[in-house]
């Protein structure tokens, strides 16, 4: 009874194996006449989200067309082809790779000290303790943005019943809630906010199925922290009036013209644009952590300005009359006279 589990693992072990042979394969034909200057993004979620993935990819044609320096963007689906991939770019002589969140902190720490010459760089990611010196890791207070949205969704809100969906409940997005919670009970003590988990990034139809139930619940805001899952959860929104969204990027304004009400904007793509420009230039600090706040060009809570055309005249009205205080709080984490906590538990 115990070979057959066995056996399927090794089966599953091998064909992973394999898929990694072949991605690294054709990986090494594509590298092999750009690999001089050449700019890596190995981003670990699908494109096509209208989101973080899509930025990146699109910054980093951008750089690339200003810069005149090759590069490539490679979806790196199966947590075993990381390393893979990383040794592959590094072989190629890569100039900078560009990767994406945490899952990939111990791959590159496996990699990048046996190519010294590349520069790696991890988006959405905790300092590396110790530090390389090739190696740079930011990350993002996007929590400081969540509270701005718990402020304005104290306001908007009729039935003082908040919602929040994260993809994956992990530290950071565990920070993003409670900041999102003490947010909104600052200016009303009587909200409650609801906390639940796709368990993806990527899965529209759990997104939108949780997103149901919570307006189901008499829930009527909701700040998504989910990627492409947000998807599911506008969705949702679009079924009834009334029904609120404070989403991620400003692509998914026309998503929801009469419930996506605002995003806390975390703008992955410029900050690409920011790290690769450091990196290729002469100052380049390797061996350091980049912390990205508001104020930065990177992350801010904005107003879509698609609903202030299209949405509920009511809401906008509320809209209108708590945003003083929403400006009135960032002022304040900027000169540093608000802190807002960063806790992790839930």
């Amino acid at each position: 009874m115990l070979r057959v589990p066995v056996r399927r693992r090794g089966l599953l072990k091998t064909a992973a194996g394999a898929a990694a042979l072949g991605m690294t394969g054709n990986l090494f034909s594509s590298l092999a006449h750009a690999a001089d200057g050449l700019v890596a993004l190995v981003h670990t979620q699908a494109a096509g989200d209208s989101g973080p993935v899509d930025s990146m990819i699109s910054k980093l044609k951008q750089l690339a067309s200003e810069k005149g320096f090759p590069y490539r963007a490679i979806y790196a689906q199966d947590p075993a082809t990381y390393e893979t991939i990383f040794r592959t770019l590094g072989d190629a002589g890569a100039a900078v790779v560009v990767s994406t969140f945490n899952e990939v902190a111990e791959p590159i720490k496996a990699v990048a000290p046996d190519y010294p010459d590349t520069k790696w760089i991890q988006l959405f990611a905790d300092p590396f303790e110790p530090p390389m010196p090739n190696v740079v890791t930011v990350s993002y207070d996007y929590y400081l943005g969540c509270y701005l949205s718990g402020i304005f969704a104290s306001g908007v809100s009729a039935s003082g019943k908040l919602g929040f969906i994260g993809g994956i409940s992990i530290p950071p997005i565990n920070a993003d809630f409670n900041a999102f919670t003490a947010g909104a009970k600052s200016l009303r003590p009587d909200v409650t906010s609801t906390a639940a988990f796709a368990g993806s990034f990527q899965d529209p139809a759990k997104g939108q199925e949780i997103a149901t139930q919570m307006f189901s619940d008499g829930i009527d805001y909701i700040q998504t922290d989910a990627a492409a899952t947000d998807f599911g959860i506008i969705t949702a929104a679009n079924e009834e009036d009334g029904r609120m969204v404070s989403a991620l990027d400003p692509a998914q304004f026309p998503l929801g013209p009469k419930s996506l009400i605002a995003i806390v904007g975390l703008d992955f793509g410029m900050s690409l644009y920011n790290e690769v420009s450091n990196a290729l230039g002469d100052d380049w600090d390797g061996g350091s952590h980049v912390s990205t706040g508001l104020g930065t060009g990177v992350i801010d809570f904005v107003r879509s300005p698609l609903f202030e055309e299209d949405g509920s005249d009511a809401l906008n009205a509320k809209a209108k009359e708590i945003w003083p205080e929403v400006e009135k709080a960032k002022a304040a984490i900027l000169d540093g006279s608000l802190k807002v906590p960063f806790n992790t538990e839930l």
